[in-house]
């Protein structure tokens, strides 16, 4: 099953590429490798998760942002790519937790993210990752995901 196959039997299809909020491009090719910016859970251009993890965003909900914030960086890629289907293979997660004092479950918030690779790539979708708490992130956001991708 192809990978534009596979988001369809998820029930999603890739959202439009989120506009930057600065001087930078989404995504930028190099050869066959496509890297994102920083890649918000954004969705109808608004952020849809502020604030930070332990204290005002929970668990659950902070891992569905990153999951979408996931979905944000394969579109991302896809657009550089010429579509999601001629992505080989995801390389790196780098995942940024708003993390409140004392939270350390920041690898757990990556999963929504590196779940949601997994789901649509299958052996493709398996990566590096680094899930790392942050003091603030941009727009006040609660998560921040930058994908590295293999292209043809």
């Amino acid at each position: 099953m192809s990978h534009s196959e596979q988001l369809a039997s998820l029930g999603l299809e890739l959202p439009p590429v989120v506009t930057p909020v600065g001087s930078y491009v989404p995504a930028l090719r190099d050869g066959n490798t496509i890297y994102t910016s920083g890649q918000l859970p954004m969705r109808d251009g608004r952020l849809t998760c502020l604030g930070k993890v332990g204290a005002d965003v929970t668990l659950e909900d902070a891992a569905a942002a990153a999951e979408l914030a996931a979905l944000n960086a394969i579109a991302a890629v896809a657009s550089v790519a010429g579509g999601i289907d001629q992505i080989e293979q995801i390389i790196r997660l780098s995942v940024f937790v708003s993390s409140a004092p004392g939270f350390v479950d920041q690898p757990k918030v990556a999963n929504g993210g590196s779940d949601l690779v997994g789901k649509i790539f299958g052996e493709a979708g398996k990566h590096a990752r680094s899930a790392v708490g942050v003091a603030e992130l941009p727009l006040n956001a609660a998560v921040e995901l930058e994908m590295i991708a293999r292209v043809k």
